[in-house]
């Protein structure tokens, strides 16, 4: 993996962990660091989902493997989230 991939791949973390916080209400206790690892394994994960599903490279914008991601990314925040509150 070159440097710029990792580079993309921190930046779509960032994206799909903001918009997976978005998802969850209530407020989350979670940092930014969580959010981002959180989104890139949302990311990563959600794109072997799709390659599962035969949805990962459509003509466009690939709206499901996005939303995918997002849900899978709420998922991780909400769980991060609770196991944080335990604590």
């Amino acid at each position: 993996m070159e440097i710029s991939g990792i580079i993309s791949a921190i930046v779509i973390g960032i994206v799909i962990g903001v918009l997976g916080r978005l998802v969850v209400p209530g407020r989350q206790r979670i940092g930014i660091l969580w959010t981002i690892l959180v989104g890139i394994v949302a990311a990563l994960i959600g794109t072997a989902v799709a390659s599962g599903l035969g949805v990962e490279d459509t003509e466009g914008v690939d709206w499901v493997e996005w939303l995918i991601q997002i849900a899978l990314a709420g998922l991780g925040v909400a769980a991060v989230s609770k196991v944080k509150l335990r604590r």
